[in-house]
């Protein structure tokens, strides 16, 4: 017998943050997109009910605080955000973090980079 998986998601979170190896990155700051999704079993005795399921304004919350931060890699952030979810939310079988630069200092307009990590029980 199969079992149902919920997922609750921010997709396409955009920052503007002082994130860089560079030190004018840092001064200048980047354009950042974040996408977080979670995944636990839907045991949900009352659809209705917040405090059964994942609330997505921690989420955001949780990922304003982690971009907000001066910092020289995004796998820092990645990590941070990680970790804080995994600390706030024991119950969750997998989460996955993948934060998209969209100007690295390459000079070229259509490259992006990302970072991604994925936790699985």
């Amino acid at each position: 017998m199969g079992s149902v998986i919920q997922e609750v998601a921010l997709h396409k979170v955009r920052f503007f943050s002082p994130i860089g190896y560079y030190e004018e990155e840092r001064i200048l700051g980047n354009e950042f997109f974040v996408d977080v999704s979670v995944y636990f079993p839907f045991r949900n005795p009352d659809a209705e009910e917040l405090t059964n399921t994942v609330n997505y304004e921690e989420l955001y919350h949780l990922t304003c605080a982690v971009m907000k931060k001066e910092r020289k890699l995004l796998e820092s952030a990645a990590e941070e955000l990680l970790s804080g979810i995994q600390a706030r939310y024991s119950f969750l079988d997998e989460v996955r973090v993948s934060i998209r630069k969209t100007t690295p200092p390459f000079g070229h307009d259509e490259v992006q980079t990302v970072v991604s990590l994925h936790y699985r029980t």
